[in-house]
């Protein structure tokens, strides 16, 4: 429960210390705003497409949460990356006719596109002066975001701990700026007149929400918007696509690949013998998820992955996610195992897709390289 979000917090923040981390407080600039941050800060906080985006009952609750907030002279801290992203065209539509939208814009929440995005690890980049208080303080700051994964690495390389919440938590720690907050006993801000708020003030009742629903949502809507959703708009209906009743491989693409393992494999396989002679490659400890195994977000540029990118003309902007390339062998290949924060126990104190080589010494390598 919310009560004991901040006691669970600061249970298992220090975990994510390390002998780099900096306890104290780190002044950052974001635009012409100065503020400063420290363990728990959060520096994302997204309403994303997946899981309750579809739930008008939170998306209302999210708007006129802000729209409280606004009106009361709160913000969004300035080291908080705001993004909305909602799984269909027909929330921006209520939230137009509800008048909803320019209050989570000011707090930041602006429409960056509809379907996946903060939560497959398309959050773009944190702005340049928090990113680098991060990472130079090893700071183990937080995201939280509307979606159903909170994997190590998944939402941001920057980021070591992921919260999921509903829509309208996102917009009250977005205010609050940390997860090391107690809405009961602190107050998100002050009022013009210089009184308190806190999230008590301004959470909107059952019967507000209900109320709005009842006033801009119509069943036209999802009508109107559904019965073209195979359409598409221009770009996709000027794609260049090719005929005939096969895929026809392209050599030159690093999205998808045509994967060779299938050429000249028998109907009947051979039958499976014992591996010997063979060396452990990772040794993991608890709680190794399917993103630890093969992440889905953003791709570093020193990684096996990034480097194979990098050699085949693909920029830095353009690498995309693992998720995205998925239909390449080559980066799965590649990814396999490179989760920045993969804790092999073979070695010590170090994170990410490395082993030891034990054909070589065991000296410490990739993963992939292995």
């Amino acid at each position: 429960p919310l009560s004991q979000a901040k006691s669970s917090f600061e249970k298992s923040v220090a975990t994510y210390f390390s002998e780099k981390t900096n306890r104290s407080p780190v002044e950052v600039t974001v635009g012409s705003k100065t503020g400063a941050i420290t363990n728990g800060a959060v520096v994302i906080a997204s309403i994303t497409s997946c899981t309750n985006t579809s739930n008008p009952s939170v998306m209302i609750g999210a708007g006129l949460l802000a729209k409280k907030a606004v009106e009361k002279g709160l913000s969004s801290k300035p080291w908080v990356k705001t993004t909305l992203a909602p799984g269909s065209k027909v929330v921006t539509n209520y939230y137009e006719k509800a008048g909803l939208t320019t209050y989570l814009e000011k707090l930041g929440f602006n429409l960056v596109g509809y379907g996946c995005a903060t939560c497959i690890g398309n959050s773009g980049p944190l702005p340049a002066d928090v990113s680098r208080a991060v990472n130079e303080n090893d700071l183990a700051v937080t995201a939280v975001l509307s979606g159903n994964r909170n994997f190590e690495g998944r939402i941001s390389p920057d980021v070591k701990m992921n919260y999921l919440a509903s829509p309208p938590l996102v917009v009250a720690y977005a205010l609050a700026g940390t997860m090391d907050h107690d809405f009961d006993s602190q107050p998100l801000g002050k009022d013009g007149s210089g009184n308190d708020v806190f999230l008590k003030d301004i959470w909107p009742t059952p019967q507000e929400i209900q109320g709005v629903i009842d006033s801009v949502i119509s069943a036209d809507m999802f009508r109107k918007d559904y019965s073209s959703v195979f359409a598409g708009d221009r770009l996709w209906t000027s794609l260049d696509t090719p005929t005939g009743e096969v895929f026809e491989w392209d050599a030159r693409s690093t999205y998808v690949r045509k994967p060779p393992y299938f050429e000249g494999m028998p109907r009947n396989p051979e039958p499976v013998t014992d591996i010997a002679g063979a060396r452990v490659l990772a040794k993991l400890g608890d709680s190794v998820t399917t993103d630890h195994i093969s992440p889905a977000g953003s791709i570093k540029v020193d990684s096996p992955a990034g480097k194979y990118l990098i050699d085949n003309g693909v920029a830095k902007a353009d690498f995309n996610s693992y998720g995205s390339r998925r239909g390449n062998h080559e980066v799965m290949i590649r990814g396999t195992f490179a989760n920045i924060r993969l804790k092999n126990l073979l070695l010590d104190g170090v994170e990410g897709g490395f082993t030891r080589n034990f054909l070589s010494g065991g000296s410490q390598t990739t993963i992939y390289e292995a």
